[in-house]
């Protein structure tokens, strides 16, 4: 996220789009498309092979998602990705539950646990609608976890730049990602 620009910045853009300036939104996406894009790809990388929802798909529904928050008090970039690490989410999970109810007697969409995720070492695979499940239950927990994990998984950001969005510690980050990994494996172990 190096190429963004500064904080202030970022905050100022969003309180003007907050305050209704529909030019400053197209600006700011302007300014955040390759991050959005790169963190798409990132996640999608690590989906099934014949996954049928592209990048620039996955980017442009969360970005339509986002421009029709015109209630959202943005804070800062932290709140903005955090919300685009939401909004993602939603669509991957929406994505999934659609898929599951056309395939008739299919399957719900599994993830590769081991490589996406890393929670499991047994490398067995995870169902996305039981991961979103078990993130909302983690939310209620420790709201930071959670937000590291959507920003980490669904977004695939590194530590440092999770740290850097969240304004907290790398090694706040490692731990709370570590925390947050063994709580989800033990809590979709269950289901």
């Amino acid at each position: 996220m190096n190429n963004l620009p500064d904080n202030a910045e970022i905050t100022k853009m969003l309180k003007a789009w907050s305050d209704g300036e529909p030019a400053i939104s197209d600006e700011f996406v302007r300014l955040v498309y390759d991050e959005l894009k790169k963190q798409a790809r990132r996640f999608l990388r690590q989906e099934r092979a014949n996954h049928t929802l592209q990048t620039t798909a996955l980017v442009h529904e969360a970005y339509l998602k986002l421009a029709g928050q015109n209630r959202v008090d943005w804070q800062n970039r932290s709140h903005f990705f955090g919300l685009a690490a939401q909004m993602m989410r939603r669509i991957l999970v929406n994505y999934a539950v659609r898929r599951k109810r056309f395939k008739r007697g299919g399957a719900e969409e599994n993830l590769p646990l081991e490589a996406a995720f890393m929670v499991a070492s047994e490398g067995r695979d995870v169902n996305l609608i039981e991961l979103d499940k078990a993130l909302n239950r983690l939310e209620i927990l420790d709201s930071r976890q959670a937000r590291i994990v959507e920003l980490r998984y669904f977004i695939g950001l590194s530590i440092e730049a999770t740290a850097e969005i969240l304004e907290i510690s790398p090694a706040t980050v490692k731990r709370d990602w570590q925390m947050a990994k063994t709580w989800l494996k033990t809590e979709i172990a269950g289901s």
